[in-house]
């Protein structure tokens, strides 16, 4: 959306383009999910009367169009980028095949996956963890507006303070809106490591893959025995 009020900016898709390939020329294997909020959200038209379901739905194929669109701008900068959706539409995008998507992975190609899980009453907080589970990602990247987790919203609250690292529970208890409880349990069921960091900086993406500590860190610790 980028600094409209609705739609796909290019100046974004082409800034989104820049960061990946910096991160992809490291040598990092990349996947991502991509939102659909700047076109449409199943949980606002839910609460004005339409079926849950089919605005979810309506909510998965606007991440299809970001997807398509992002595809066509990494393509543009020389990254060979697939789309799998987790609706099928042969003529736009490959079905979602996991092994499909390591193999790509495997050979350099980046990796969009789209409509989420495919489901309704799935957000794409979850889509991205469970994607990653699948794949065997070392960690999941969540890019944001902000620099990171804070106790409360940092744009409404001056005062609210920065969370530098903090594990799942304490996420899931103190209600943090990082991601959905769906998503942060899977992640915490499965020892994912999570990154919540500002997407808006210029070279974060490069910086989290190469270890600054940028962002927040959610994990759990390590007990010492």
């Amino acid at each position: 959306m980028g600094d409209q009020l609705y739609g796909i900016s290019p100046e974004m898709l082409q800034y989104m383009a820049d960061e990946v390939k910096s991160a992809h020329d490291i040598g990092t294997q990349i996947a991502i999910v991509v939102g659909g909020g700047n076109i449409f959200r199943g949980m606002a038209a839910a609460s004005q009367g339409m079926d849950r379901a089919s605005g979810d739905y309506l909510g998965m194929l606007a991440t299809v169009m970001n997807s398509l669109a992002l595809q066509d701008a990494l393509e543009r900068v020389g990254l060979p980028t697939r789309v799998q959706s987790a609706i099928s539409m042969h003529q736009m995008a490959e079905p979602y095949i996991r092994r499909r998507a390591i193999r790509h992975l495997e050979k350099g190609r980046v990796v969009i996956f789209a409509a989420g899980t495919g489901n309704p009453y799935f957000t794409t907080d979850t889509a991205s963890v469970l994607r990653a589970e699948e794949i065997h990602a070392d960690v999941l990247l969540k890019a944001t507006k902000v620099d990171g987790v804070y106790d409360s919203d940092p744009v409404g609250n001056k005062e609210a303070v920065f969370i530098e690292e903090i594990n799942y529970m304490d996420v899931l208890n103190r209600r943090l809106k990082v991601m959905d409880t769906t998503a942060i349990s899977l992640a915490m069921n499965n020892h994912l490591l999570l990154i919540v960091f500002n997407l808006k900086v210029k070279g974060n993406i490069s910086r989290v893959i190469t270890g600054a500590r940028i962002g927040t860190r959610i994990y759990e610790p390590e007990v010492e025995e």
